[in-house]
């Protein structure tokens, strides 16, 4: 069941209600589907619109009931017996059913829908015949009763509620979906504590309170208005105005050092860690990458420190896959030192004293094409001649999905910050055989059926007082991986943020690990009349 911190959770006694917030983007919102939207900005707007079955206590990595008020779990871990909440009531004024549960299960692993969220419920008893388009729903997710909601697994899954609190767990209901078809991601409807009043496209969102909502007490704000094609700079001196309360694509590289370096501005930002890695990814079926010693070398080649610095020291350097807030992190490892020379020599051994030619992808927003220049000079010094593809970042995407395409990928803008707080999430989509397809996430193409087999058997320990024997089980895996070096680890970011004099609540809510990035459901205005 869930813990007591959970349960004790208070929110902010001095909080107020009402008053409305103007948040900043440069971007267009893709999509509020919850199956579909699958990147930072729309994360945590979807997270304020729609619930799952699960949340996290706010601020915090900690599980918490959500649309289930209650769950038991059967002894061997393959049973999940969800109570539903009584009167939750979708924005459309329908009240929400456990039918609706099991139908917002079975369109997400649809393969018509093509989220990209589906794999996350491969346990789930069915999964296999519902992607393959051989059955209709999920034979693993069964109605009991209106209020009562039973899954089955196929194997045991210690991150299944975890994977119940993602977004693409998100309840919706059916009439809506089958009403605007395709465009429900443009007018989405879900029990959530904010619902969409107003989309011009290009231009701006916004959200009202949803009045019904079903936890007391909050959302605190009456409305939240995303403007859009804002340039980072631009809302940047808007917020010094105080016309915008919150900059969404955060502080602009190019401001960072004079924001901290002004008292009053600093008082503004807010850091916090983020379960983050940035990484290089090598190509291992693209000779030469199919040699481990060649990526060992370009393991010791490579000058995180300097790297760091040239992003204002705005993250740690990175020797392994898991960021140091992640269960599992293994505090002992000490990865590849930076070292040229044995580089080099490594190298020689491999066969390549003359060095060889190659290509390194990019996404072309600063300040990642730099960290790339960085890259390509590191590799220079051992004979490694690395031409930089900077490229829109669809096309980077694009280009590590498909296998004999992109032989080095710096991961920076794009990936990975973790889905769900646990070990896992960093092996399965990124470094485990499943993503290791096209379309996938694994840009390296590493797949070792035995560490597969070996983050299966972790997985498979649900009891939480087995924990930091699981935990240790995911830290062997991580050091296995670092010995096959098919990534290079760089740094783990800390995320800074910005907000207006008149922002209140913890700073926590303004760096969610979960709600990325901002928890709108807590924060609020101290300026109310």
């Amino acid at each position: 069941m869930a813990s007591a911190k959970a349960a004790e959770y208070q929110p902010d006694p001095d909080a107020k209600e009402g008053g409305a917030i103007t948040v900043t983007y440069k971007d267009d919102v893709s999509t509020l589907d919850p199956a579909i939207g699958y990147d930072w900005q729309n994360w945590s707007m979807i997270k304020s619109l729609f619930d799952a079955m699960m949340d996290y206590v706010p601020g915090t990595t900690e599980l918490r009931p959500a649309l289930a008020e209650s769950y038991e779990i059967s002894d061997d871990g393959t049973v999940f017996t969800f109570h539903l909440r009584k009167g939750v009531k979708f924005h459309n004024g329908r009240e929400m059913t456990a039918d609706d549960v099991k139908y917002s299960l079975d369109r997400v692993t649809d393969s018509k829908t093509q989220s990209p969220g589906a794999g996350f419920f491969g346990s789930i008893k069915g999964y296999d015949e519902v992607a393959s388009g051989k059955a209709d729903g999920l034979s693993g997710v069964e109605v009991v009763d209106p209020s009562t909601v039973k899954i089955t697994l196929s194997r045991p899954d210690a991150t299944f509620l975890h994977v119940m609190a993602l977004n693409f767990a998100s309840v919706v209901p059916h009439e809506a979906v089958e009403e605007y078809g395709a465009d429900f991601g443009h007018h989405p409807v879900g029990t959530g504590a904010f619902k969409l009043s107003d989309w011009t496209i290009g231009q701006k969102l916004t959200f009202e309170k949803n009045a019904d909502y079903w936890r007391d007490g909050v959302p605190y704000l009456d409305q939240i208005t995303f403007e859009i094609g804002q340039e980072p700079i631009v809302a940047l001196l808007r917020l010094q105005k105080g016309e915008v309360d919150i900059p969404g694509d955060g502080i602009p590289p190019a401001k960072f050092q004079e924001v901290m370096a002004d008292p009053d501005q600093k008082a503004r930002v807010v850091e916090g860690g983020q379960l983050q890695t940035g990484y290089i990814t090598m190509n291992v079926t693209m000779p030469p990458f199919d040699k481990k010693e060649v990526r060992e070398a370009v393991n010791m080649a490579i000058n995180k420190d300097r790297i760091v610095q040239m992003i204002n020291n705005r993250a740690i350097p990175a020797n392994q896959p898991l960021p140091p807030s992640m269960p599992g992190y293994d505090k002992s490892f000490e990865g590849y030192a930076y070292d040229p020379e044995k580089a080099k020599a490594m190298l020689a051994e491999a066969g390549f004293a003359d060095g060889f030619s190659t290509e390194l992808y990019v996404m072309n927003t600063d300040p990642n094409p730099r960290i790339a220049q960085a890259i390509q000079q590191d590799l220079s010094q051992i004979g490694i001649k690395a031409d930089i593809q900077s490229l829109a970042q669809a096309n980077v995407i694009a280009a590590g999905g498909t296998k004999d395409q992109a032989p080095m990928i710096w991961s920076g803008g794009m990936a990975w910050i973790a889905d769900f707080p646990d070990p896992s999430n960093f092996y399965g989509p990124i470094l485990g055989c499943a993503g290791a397809v096209p379309g996938g996430w694994n840009w390296s193409w590493y797949c070792n059926e035995d560490l597969d087999k070996e983050a299966a058997k972790a997985d498979s320990i649900v009891d939480p007082a087995k924990a930091d024997e699981r935990d240790k089980m995911w830290s062997d895996i991580y050091d296995k991986v670092m010995a096959d070096a098919p990534w290079v680890p760089i740094f783990n970011e800390q995320r800074f943020t910005m907000k207006s004099k008149r922002m209140g609540g913890a700073d926590n809510l303004y760096v969610d690990p979960v709600h990325i990035p901002i928890n709108y459901d807590y924060v609020y205005v101290t300026d109310v009349q």
